[in-house]
This record gives C-alpha cells, structure tokens and sequence, in this order.
C-alpha cells in the first residue's frame, strides 16, 4: 500500500498519522497478548504456575511506618526525643541557635 503524502494537504498528512499512530499502538498491544500467551504456555509447560515464578499479586507493597530509633535527645527534658527525621522539633532548633551542635544533642 503506497502513499503519495506529496499530495496530502495538512488536514489529511494529520489525519493520516494519527490512523497510524492508532494502528501502531493496536499491533503492539497484538503482540504483547501473543508474547504474554507464548509465556504462560512455556510456563504451564515445564510444570508451573504462574504464581510460583512471579509471585503474588503485582500490587507493590508499602512498607508499614514503623517506629525508627531516637538520634537526638534533649539535655533540658531527656523525655523528649527526636529520630532525625522529619521537621526539627522546637527544643532542637532552640538548642542550635543557643549555641549547641548537633553532636552535643546526639544520643
């Protein structure tokens, strides 16, 4: 099937790539199915499942916001602790500009 886009206005050269964007996007997906079957049947083939060379599930799971050891305690109120995560609490950015550094604070 040729083409003369020599003789295609704008209108029609747009129309004609956006069809072919379509169609190219369609033989893709065509072939990722074909891809996908050819896998599980070498899968199912040698005796597995797909579960067992894959895993579980393709939901990525997010880690639980455990507790993270304290870095930093406060001289004045050894109760009050900081991980150095996150926002500096107040004792700590008070600590600093009274004169202390970090490693004075840290645990």
């Amino acid at each position: 099937m040729a083409v003369d886009i020599k003789s295609l206005n704008h209108s029609q050269l747009n129309d004609l790539i956006s069809k072919a964007q379509l169609r190219q996007n369609e033989l893709r997906k065509e072939k990722v199915v074909k891809l996908r079957e050819k896998i599980h049947a070498l899968i199912k083939a040698e005796g597995y499942a797909f579960e067992d060379i894959f895993g579980h599930g393709r939901a990525k799971t997010r880690r639980s916001g455990g507790t993270v050891a304290p870095k930093y305690r406060n001289p004045a109120d050894p109760e009050q602790t900081w991980s150095g995560r996150g926002k500096r609490p107040r004792w700590f950015n008070e600590a600093l500009k009274a004169g202390k550094k970090e490693k004075d604070l840290a645990i």
